[in-house]
């Protein structure tokens, strides 16, 4: 199973933080290790002082593909739901300043929190939203990415062959911020909350 993630792909997130608009998705991985368990709380790790939360559409494939064509992406879908791309801010500043890879401030173990699956049936009525106590970080739909999911999972499938239970993070919109111990987010697919976890 991968964890494939894509970055930059709503223009406020980028304005928010200064980055700049990408010509092509920009595409990263998360080992499995980093699949946070439904229901269990979510443990800061301590070499980091900066643990961001980053809503999500997340996309779980239903079949084997490679060089899908756009126009027949939707039919690799089997579920959609919401999850949180966990980044170590700190550290991806750090490893960003040198040139280096970000991969460990991305894919930490835990890093990953993925919220109950719904069947997938199409992206016009998709909504979703993050709440920390009740009060709203984050919102976003479909139709603000720079990429759309159909392109997205072309373009993956021409390097990666998506295989049954690859999951694909889809890029959050503005709002991001740092977690405090002690905090409880939860995860909506339209009125519906899909996860919620406390931070330890």
């Amino acid at each position: 199973m991968k964890i494939i993630c894509v970055g930059r792909n709503y223009g406020e997130h980028i304005k928010e933080l200064g980055n700049e608009r990408p010509e092509a998705p920009v595409i990263f991985l998360k080992p499995d290790s980093a699949l946070h368990r439904l229901g269990m709380p979510v443990f800061l790790p301590e070499w980091s002082k900066s643990v961001h939360y980053e809503a999500e559409l997340v996309f779980k494939i239903g079949r084997v593909g490679k060089h899908i064509e756009e126009g027949f992406a939707p039919r690799y879908i089997d579920a959609v739901t919401v999850g949180l791309d966990l980044t170590a801010r700190d550290l991806q500043s750090e490893l960003k300043a040198k040139g280096l890879p970000w991969e460990l401030s991305k894919g930490f173990d835990g890093s990953a929190i993925v919220g109950r699956w719904v069947p997938f049936t199409g992206f016009d009525s998709l909504q979703f939203k993050l709440l920390r106590a009740g009060t709203l970080l984050q919102q976003g739909t479909p139709a603000e990415m720079i990429y759309s999911v159909p392109y997205l999972i072309s373009f993956v499938s021409q390097f990666y062959t998506l295989k049954k239970g690859d999951l694909i993070f889809t890029g959050t919109p503005a709002g991001v911020g740092p977690m405090q111990k002690g905090e409880t987010y939860a995860g909506y697919l339209g009125d519906e909350e899909v996860f919620s976890v406390s931070v330890r």
